[in-house]
């Protein structure tokens, strides 16, 4: 397995990324953007980048926090009980948006097209949390581009605003995926049917599931809702969509 630190440029920057990709077998890969969650850049994160690269897929994890400029790294270890930090975080939130992240998506793509172990030619977008509704709005932003995209335990994919992502959904050709925790708070009541109906009535290729028991945060190792055995089911279905339509 073959692991690389870079940069890469973007619109408004230079968005720091991780590369995974096999260093033996037969190449290129199918190439897979993997969207963090709200808590950043940190080892556990990309160890599960990297398990999804060792099925043989070039897989690319953007700092997403990249517009904050040269932040202070967060302490994960205390991040989830420390309002201070998470304080910070919704800042550096707010500064992640769908028109930005869709920019820097255009710039990935052009990373891919020039190097040779990747085959970027029809990707996957894979979206935890914070990169859930990421992945679905690239998947109605670029209609041709995306053949995958999952949100697992992903908010704000049905909202009031102008640019949530259920409205994109009859632009949507990708096949979708959405894990959903039984218990979230970061999901407002209603916002799952109302995704749900949208991707129904546009005629999209979806699969909604539910993880009975679970909670927010559980294909996430450290995180405070992580449940290893829906960590492994969430990986197996994205590796069945993967085979299918990445080859």
């Amino acid at each position: 397995m073959n692991g690389e630190q870079l940069e890469i440029e973007t619109a408004e920057g230079r968005v720091p990324v991780h590369v995974f990709h096999p260093t033996t077998g037969d190449g290129p890969w199918p190439a897979v953007v993997y969207l963090m969650d709200g808590m950043g850049i940190r080892p556990t994160l990309l160890a599960s980048a990297e398990k999804l690269a060792r099925f043989g897929y070039f897989v690319l994890v953007p700092d997403l926090y990249y517009r904050s400029g040269d932040y202070e790294p967060l302490d994960h270890a205390t991040l989830q009980d420390d309002p201070v930090q998470q304080a910070r975080v919704m800042e550096m939130v707010a500064l992640v948006t769908n028109e930005g992240v869709m920019r820097d998506l255009a710039a990935f793509f052009d990373f891919f097209d020039r190097r040779p172990e990747a085959d970027g030619r029809r990707i996957a977008c894979v979206g935890y949390c914070l990169g859930g509704p990421l992945a679905l709005y690239a998947a109605g932003t670029y209609p041709d581009r995306v053949a995958v995209a999952a949100s697992i335990h992903g908010a704000n994919l049905a909202t009031d605003r102008e640019d949530s992502p259920h409205l994109l959904a009859d632009r949507m050709r990708a096949e979708l995926y959405l894990g959903v925790a039984e218990h979230d708070p970061y999901i407002i009541p209603g916002e799952t049917e109302r995704i749900d109906e949208a991707l129904r009535e546009a005629g999209a290729d979806y699969t909604l599931e539910r993880y009975p028991g679970c909670h927010h945060g559980f294909a996430l190792v450290g995180a405070h809702g992580y449940d290893a055995e829906a960590d492994e089911r969430h990986r197996r279905r994205l590796l069945e969509m993967f085979a299918k339509h990445l080859g």
